[in-house]
């Protein structure tokens, strides 16, 4: 554990435990609120068959960025998540969204 908060910069076991729950629930929650979200898009099991999956993941990857966000503010834990999610997204080659802001 205390690699891990050396890498995230994280001073407690308290707030590493709240990035933890943090992330539990957020990972839920995308999971959840997808099922919804693909059939208010019209995403339906028999319509995509085994593509139905893939599709379901590429609407779940945005909308777990989203509530991370979120959660994390919701847990006082914003200015974390948000250099966290900054990080993921240049990982993910979206960098350019940023660019502006170094950190």
């Amino acid at each position: 554990m205390k690699g891990l908060k050396k890498r995230w910069g994280i001073t407690s076991n308290f707030q590493l435990t709240i990035v933890f729950i943090v992330f539990a629930i957020t990972g839920s929650a995308s999971a959840w609120i997808s099922k919804p979200v693909c059939i208010w898009l019209g995403i339906l099991k028999e319509d995509f068959g085994f593509w139905h999956t893939p599709v379901r993941l590429l609407i779940v990857l945005p909308l777990y960025q989203i509530l991370l966000v979120i959660i994390g503010f919701l847990f006082g834990q914003f200015k974390f998540f948000w250099a966290f999610e900054k990080k993921m997204l240049r990982k993910m080659g979206l960098g350019f969204l940023f660019k502006n802001n170094p950190s």
